[in-house]
């Protein structure tokens, strides 16, 4: 008794909404539910094309973790038409150049979870993961902890980025 470490603390207020989120409209897509709404911090769209978009990762493993989907609410990549297929690409390759140029990362992680066996989080809707890496971005606090530290809030990486989002 007296003898423990004091208790720390790591404040995560960005997770409040979904905690208090309406739990009756679970079954709706996020990402179909983002789409519906003006684009901006809240929805986290930085872009719309014709076919696809691309948004802010809600829950990112690194700051700049971005997300390039097809409009359309679609699981599987071979779905896809070949127009859609390109553009999503095309938005990916965007995405890395923005990121490139924001956040000046080591590397980038590029890839798909299709299917909860991969490890889908939202298996109904397609998105391509685009993460900026650096040296050292997984330290003691992810390997053992199980927690990420991001040095900005969503809405400053939003607005870092949508400034640098070509027009």
């Amino acid at each position: 008794m007296g003898l423990e470490p004091p208790m720390q603390r790591l404040f995560s207020p960005w997770r409040k909404p979904y905690i208090q989120r309406d739990k009756s409209k679970a079954g709706e897509c996020v990402f179909c539910a983002a789409l519906k709404k003006p684009d901006g911090p809240e929805n986290l769209i930085l872009h719309r094309g014709e076919k696809a978009f691309v948004m802010l990762n809600r829950f990112p493993y690194t700051s700049g973790h971005l997300l390039a989907l097809p409009f359309e609410h679609i699981a599987q990549l071979e779905q896809l038409t070949p127009q859609t297929r390109a553009e999503l690409f095309e938005l990916a390759n965007t995405a890395v150049g923005v990121l490139r140029s924001v956040y000046a990362p080591g590397g980038f992680n590029l890839g798909a979870n299709l299917g909860a066996a991969a490890g889908a989080g939202i298996e109904e809707h397609l998105h391509l993961h685009v993460l900026p890496r650096w040296n050292g971005d997984t330290n003691f606090m992810s390997a053992l902890g199980q927690t990420r530290v991001l040095p900005e809030t969503l809405e400053e990486t939003w607005e870092r980025l949508k400034a640098a989002w070509p027009a």
